[in-house]
């Protein structure tokens, strides 16, 4: 079966299903307001289903891989909602110590694409380390609709806390060389930009389409940045020209790319807003990224 791409849809479909996974309208809206473009058969249903993760298709590296070890680990964290799970992976066969990656998932949790994703970044040389925020509410569910409808119970000071614990646990990892770069989708997009404003000595943080942080807390960042954006992205790119220029006033170290023709998303192979050839760019400017600085 041809996999199907953003192309394949109304502009409108996609933005429907924007608000849909970000909770901005509700499932039964994105089915109401989804059915005038369905057509040739296809249902409403039909259309969310299409748009809709296929986690198994897209897998990229198996959890079992022999070149990776990969365990879910607990560790304390006190200021946030007191233990934080996540998924820790680095490469099965490494000499000396290793670079570290936060990665933070998307407003679901850590689903298998954002596990697949931590998997990657072993390969790549990096001890990844992927929190799940969900964990105080059970962790994910297994059901990205389930997961979607936990999310706004989070505490979100809580969770921030989490995520800045996450990121000191990393870095006195007796594995790990002592530096920590963030990356993240979405949702981690913006912890991303929030942890640069948090974290004096983080090494790096490369957010993929995420909220921008407030702008007087810009000055803190101390962190380069890699910032990824999708080109059809009007609700997060709104803030990127105000951003940009806080960064350039505080003489912030940053790079910052937008990606032609993508949508929200584009990096996430799991569903048919993903741009192969985009997300590949990407992904090969984001370990570039971090291999300059987290490893020399």
């Amino acid at each position: 079966m041809t996999r199907k791409t953003a192309a394949d849809f109304e502009p409108e479909v996609l933005q429907l299903f924007d608000k849909y996974v970000h909770g901005v309208i509700p499932r039964r809206e994105f089915l109401k307001n989804a059915a005038k473009y369905a057509v040739a058969g296809l249902t409403a249903e039909g259309l969310l289903n299409a748009l809709s993760p296929k986690f198994a298709e897209a897998q990229e590296v198996q959890g079992n891989d022999p070149r990776i070890k990969a365990r879910y680990v607990e560790y304390p964290s006190p200021s946030g909602y007191g233990t934080l799970r996540g998924y820790l992976v680095q490469p099965a066969r490494a000499s000396g110590k290793l670079p570290t990656v936060l990665v933070v998932h998307e407003n679901r949790g850590l689903n298998p694409h954002i596990e697949d994703i931590t998997r990657r970044l072993a390969l790549d040389g990096f001890i990844a380390f992927a929190p799940d925020a969900l964990f105080p509410l059970g962790g994910y569910p297994g059901d990205e609709d389930k997961a979607r409808e936990l999310f706004p119970k989070l505490d979100q000071n809580k969770t921030r806390e989490d995520f800045v614990a996450a990121a000191a646990i990393l870095k006195k990892l007796p594995e790990g060389n002592g530096k920590v770069g963030v990356t993240g989708f979405c949702y981690g997009g913006g912890i991303s930009n929030f942890l640069a404003t948090r974290l004096p000595d983080l090494a790096a943080a490369v957010p993929f389409y995420g909220n921008q942080p407030a702008a007087e807390d810009v000055a803190k960042i101390k962190a380069p940045l890699l910032i990824h954006y999708a080109e059809n992205d009007e609700r997060i790119n709104a803030g990127w020209p105000k951003y940009e220029a806080a960064l350039k006033a505080a003489g912030v170290k940053h790079e910052a790319y937008i990606y032609p023709g993508t949508q929200h998303g584009f990096n996430n192979n799991t569903t048919p807003r993903f741009d192969a050839g985009a997300a590949q760019l990407a992904w090969q400017r984001t370990v570039a990224f971090f291999n300059t600085h987290l490893k020399t």
